[in-house]
């Protein structure tokens, strides 16, 4: 049995709805962290690296299987997800780490803001789950 352009399509989609589930899912329990401790910002910092690699790789992966496939419009859409995860990864990472400097300075404002920003990045999470489970039903 030999598998088509298509079946890797649907495969990299499941497998990047699978990730951006994961780390969904992983990511709301950290906030119960307080972000106020070295530890708490090193940890999520590391969460969420970890999460644009493995999410840009499936992304990626996915643009290549839908062109393969002569599926252009879903191929625009994953990579428009691997994009945005991209460009996330490089401006929360750099805020990340701006706000970590500042929370290690005892700067009380950088406690709520990075907070703020986790958030944000689950609410942009969310958003990039809802794209790809819309997306399955017009595979």
């Amino acid at each position: 049995m030999q598998l088509g352009p298509q079946s890797f399509a649907l495969l990299f989609t499941v497998v990047l709805l699978a990730v951006t589930a994961y780390f969904l899912l992983g990511s709301v329990p950290l906030l119960v962290l307080k972000h106020d401790n070295p530890m708490d910002s090193n940890f999520i910092r590391s969460f969420y690296i970890t999460y644009f690699r493995i999410a840009l790789l499936a992304a990626v992966a996915a643009v290549v299987s839908y062109a393969l496939a002569g599926r252009y419009g879903f191929a625009l859409g994953a990579a428009s997800i691997a994009l945005l995860t991209w460009l996330l990864r490089s401006r929360l990472i750099t805020r990340m780490d701006e706000l970590r400097s500042m929370i290690h300075a005892n700067e009380l404002m950088a406690i709520p803001e990075f907070l703020k920003m986790h958030k944000t990045a689950i609410a942009i999470n969310t958003s990039q789950l809802l794209a790809i489970l819309a997306s399955l039903g017009f595979f």
